[in-house]
């Protein structure tokens, strides 16, 4: 427990960039494994179905962004919550989040798989599925939602745990999950034959797997933050708090969903099922190289919110730019590798000549701007780990709604599929322009703090 509290008060004793590396580089080796097992998933699924069953996948993008809108919703509000608890020494405090998280954990897993349940495929028709890809994407779907308190619980568990001061064990628990379901995986899928249906079983066991070790962490009473029974009784204020602050991602991750949706019917529309598939297959890649921002931004979590609860302001700016520069030279490279190698990364997901030739075309087009989303989501987590959760949700719904929408509505009537396209870099420009704003008046209201002038 000594040990716990004395990793944890280093966030505010310890050089920025050291902290920042021994924080983030575990987010960012479990991010990229993600990254990893999503495309490999991909990649075997495109190999032993084919290509109409990685279009299915796609439309069950938006049905498992709203999973994770719900588990974001609870983990990073909690997780930010418990930063700042522990920069002010309260550790009575973070047992309390800890057992509400547990909570509403339960509660929001169970609600999501009965109404997945009840209304699955009028759900999947109204996120575009074609009657082609219906059955791919029902199928994955009726097994995934089994999983979906395991989902709730591995999130906002491995998050309190990184937060506490145990970086790397939230890492490994990361990374097994993901070897776990890579095994899992082929065997389910070329061996057993079970279709879509095998890659999903093969994340729900992982998960079930990885649960069981989470708590079996946190009923450890040697921890500074353990499960206590009477905890799990939901506190008025402890809700509000960490809902307040998850609800910028929340509601981030429920707008992306429905951007996605206009998506999809917009590539129905106007390129068919492949260009669905080609969305798919640039997600993924995308999404290596916005995981690794997120393990950044994870990284810097704690550290922001340990000394900002502690008032120690310049150390808080510091992590802040750190990650920032660090964030924008990663979608550099995801930009670079998108324009220069998209019929290499189209053949790696499939054999199929006429997916191949879409996803080159809508890559190119999709990134243009990609460097300049690193903004928005570094300054989205700044917010919220400094507990300005009004300000973390207005740059949320900014580009997701104010910015995507109308490109998404507007430019194909003008430019067909590639109107599509252009839809995000033009949005992602813009949102950039609103955050750096925002970040600007923000920093500059800490840096002229009496504490901060005090630390200079």
């Amino acid at each position: 427990m000594e040990n716990e509290k004395t990793s944890a008060a280093l966030l505010e004793t310890e050089k920025i960039g050291k902290l920042l590396f021994k924080y983030a580089i575990p987010s960012i080796i479990a991010m990229i494994t993600v990254s990893i097992y999503n495309v490999v998933d991909s990649i075997f699924v495109g190999h032993a179905v084919g290509p109409l069953a990685l279009s299915g996948l796609a439309i069950t993008f938006p049905f498992m962004n709203i999973m994770g809108a719900f588990g974001n919703l609870v983990a990073i509000g909690s997780s930010a919550l418990t930063s700042m608890r522990l920069g002010q020494k309260d550790y009575e405090s973070t047992k309390l989040i800890l057992g509400n998280t547990v909570t509403l954990n339960m509660i929001f897993g169970l609600l999501i798989t009965f109404i997945g349940y009840v209304f699955l495929d009028p759900i999947l028709n109204f996120f575009g599925a074609s009657p082609q890809i219906l059955p791919y994407a029902h199928d994955f779907m009726k097994v995934y939602l089994i999983g979906s308190v395991f989902w709730q619980f591995f999130v906002s568990l491995n998050s309190m745990i990184r937060v506490s001061g145990a970086p790397k064990k939230s890492m490994y628990a990361i990374i097994i999950t993901i070897l776990i379901t890579i095994v899992l995986n082929p065997l389910f899928l070329f061996v057993l034959k079970l279709g879509v249906m095998g890659s999903a079983l093969a994340t729900v066991i992982s998960l079930a797997i990885m649960c069981c070790w989470e708590f079996s962490y946190f009923l450890n009473k040697n921890n500074s933050i353990h499960l206590q029974i009477k905890a799990l009784r939901l506190k008025k204020n402890i809700i509000y708090d960490s809902l307040s602050i998850g609800l910028a991602p929340f509601l981030l991750h429920v707008a992306s969903c429905f951007i996605v949706i206009i998506i999809n019917k917009g590539l129905n529309k106007y390129g068919g099922d492949m260009a669905i598939g080609a969305f798919g297959i640039i997600n993924k890649f995308s999404f290596i190289f916005g995981m690794i921002v997120i393990g950044l931004t994870q990284g810097m979590q704690p550290i922001v919110g340990y000394n900002y609860g502690a008032k120690q302001y310049s150390r808080v700016i510091k992590a802040f730019n750190i990650t920032l520069l660090c964030g924008c030279l990663v979608n550099v490279v995801g930009f670079l590798f998108a324009e220069l190698t998209p019929r290499l990364i189209a053949s790696i997901f499939t054999n199929d000549k006429t997916l191949i030739h879409a996803v080159i075309v809508g890559m190119q087009l999709f990134m243009l701007a990609f460097p300049l989303s690193s903004i928005q989501i570094v300054a989205d987590s700044f917010f919220q780990s400094i507990g300005k959760a009004k300000q973390a949700i207005f740059l949320s719904l900014t580009r997701q709604l104010i910015f995507i929408l109308p490109a998404i509505l507007i430019l194909p009537l003008y430019f067909g599929l590639k109107g599509i396209w252009i839809s995000m870099p033009v949005s992602d420009a813009a949102a950039a322009l609103i955050s750096a704003s925002m970040l600007y008046f923000q920093l500059h209201k800490i840096k002229y703090q009496p504490e901060t002038l005090q630390q200079i």
